[in-house]
């Protein structure tokens, strides 16, 4: 799964909107939207925020693996 694939999963299985997580990101839903479709690519920081939003490793929400783990404690 692509990354852009993997948080749009990730935001509908937590059944938030694009607003709601926009929000968490301090951007606006037309940004959020256009990561989610791809059209924009999402910074690192912001994939970093939504790894620990939703406790998932990097991995798993950069597409890198479909094994969904914990975000690592420090």
């Amino acid at each position: 799964m692509k990354y852009n694939e993997c948080i749009r999963f990730l935001r509908e299985d937590a059944d938030k909107t694009q607003t709601e997580i926009a929000s968490i990101l301090q951007i606006g839903q037309r940004t959020y939207c256009d990561y989610e479709s791809g059209k924009t690519r999402i910074p690192v920081d912001s994939l970093i925020i939504l790894a620990k939003y939703y406790n998932v490793d990097m991995n798993f929400i950069c597409g890198v693996s479909n094994v969904k783990e914990e975000f690592p404690k420090k």
